[in-house]
């Protein structure tokens, strides 16, 4: 789905920041390649649409996004950095799991509000391929009968050592 994201500067009053920056919305279907170009500038906010992305749903990570959809409020992740003292965004995403990642790894990302069309694309995703993998209780080594907790030797005062190979 090709989406082209609004970021906002905000003048701040602050004597640390001027200024903050940060995802403001999507605009759905947007194909059209290109340039940032200005939308809005007044009052201190200014509004810039970068286009050119593409949201893409991958079956490895149906877990991310099933994790979003059944949030109480599906959000679009937007990984973005600053060059020249402008916010650009780098990617865009629906995954909890790989916005995770992305943190994780130090990089910037903000959420804007998931549209109902992206809920409905992505939910229908989700249904059609997502899976929970069955939990398995492991049974902890002590409640195992000896001789099947593994290669182990008697130490002398009732206990009991791992042999280690």
């Amino acid at each position: 789905m090709p989406v082209a994201v609004i970021m906002q500067r905000r003048a701040l009053q602050s004597r640390w920041q001027s200024e903050t920056w940060e995802p403001f919305g999507l605009v759905l279907n947007h194909a059209t390649p290109g340039e940032p170009s200005l939308l809005v500038e007044e009052g201190g906010i200014a509004q810039w649409l970068h286009p050119g992305f593409e949201l893409e749903l991958f079956r490895d990570e149906v877990e991310g996004y099933y994790l979003n959809v059944s949030s109480n409020e599906p959000r679009v992740f937007v990984m973005w950095r600053m060059e020249d003292e402008v916010a650009v965004p780098q990617f865009v995403t629906v995954s909890y799991n790989e916005a995770g990642r992305l943190m994780d790894g130090g990089e910037l990302v903000d959420t804007v509000p998931m549209a109902p069309e992206v809920m409905a694309w992505v939910g229908g995703y989700v249904e059609e391929h997502y899976r929970p993998e069955p939990k398995r209780r492991v049974r902890p080594q002590s409640f195992r009968q000896p001789g099947d907790r593994g290669n182990v030797e008697s130490i002398g005062n009732g206990r009991r050592k791992r042999n280690v190979s």
